[in-house]
């Protein structure tokens, strides 16, 4: 079953290079005849083969061709098909992000790692936060804010002081980004099946942008997000190195 393989790769030389190679020793399958997609790039090329391939509901391996490469197995040409029979699976659900902008259109994505608001000029933003319907934030002054799902909290939120989330948790990581008022404001943790509501102040002097997995959209004036059980995102690892291990392992370093 395993041969039935569709190599991916971006466009870096290394990552191409990579693919002749595997394609060479293992024969290549289009996407929608294969059994399991290997991806070889980087961390952002695995975000977006698994946006990518969303409907054909296959695994997908990884391999590092890329920098960090959290998400992605070490590369080797020699023993890939042990490798895939042994791989370990890891099922993500993603955030559905509904953005309102100025214009009143509605713009909806899905991102793996995080849904952030962005300061669009040089005023920082101002914004108000809702949780189920319920207003818990009545101003945040910051450079933005950020809802992560745990496979995406050793990113951006990371970066940004935010909490590192155990793989199997049931809740996401709302993380400001330079916060300045209230300025001892490190975020919060909200239940996986919450509705995140974040409205955008005086929008026409302190515009914002909403990003979904690296997809932009300007000038919004409301988000809202919440976690997409009915999307399962299957990702394979080798034993031992799977995210459970790695979101651990980044904690201790």
């Amino acid at each position: 079953m395993m041969e039935r393989i569709a190599f991916l790769a971006s466009d870096a030389p290394t990552a191409q290079t990579a693919r002749a190679a595997l394609i060479g020793r293992y024969g290549d399958i289009a996407p929608q005849k294969a059994k399991v997609i290997v991806a070889l790039g980087g961390d952002g090329f695995m975000l977006q083969t698994l946006h990518g391939t969303q409907e054909l509901g296959l695994p997908v391996y990884g391999m590092n061709r890329g920098t960090v490469g959290f998400l992605m197995n070490e590369y080797n040409e020699s023993d890939l098909l042990d490798r895939l029979a042994d791989a370990e699976e890891e099922v993500i659900n993603p955030l559905s992000m509904n953005a309102t902008c100025a214009n009143g259109k509605n713009h909806k994505a899905l991102a793996i790692n995080e849904v952030s608001m962005l300061r669009q000029g040089p005023q920082a933003a101002k914004l108000r936060i809702w949780i189920d319907g319920r207003l818990r934030m009545d101003e945040l002054v910051c450079d933005g804010a950020l809802l992560s799902t745990p496979a995406g909290s050793t990113a951006y939120n990371y970066s940004a002081h935010g909490p590192i989330l155990p793989i199997g948790s049931d809740v996401l990581a709302l993380t400001a980004i330079a916060p300045f008022r209230p300025r001892r404001w490190r975020g919060a943790l909200v239940q996986k099946q919450s509705l995140v509501r974040v409205e955008v102040m005086n929008p026409e002097k302190r515009p914002v942008m909403a990003d979904a997995d690296s997809r932009s959209v300007r000038d919004v004036v409301s988000v809202e997000i919440r976690s997409d059980p009915s999307v399962q995102h299957r990702i394979l690892f080798d034993p031992g190195h799977g995210l459970e291990e790695r979101l651990i392992r980044e904690q201790f370093v």
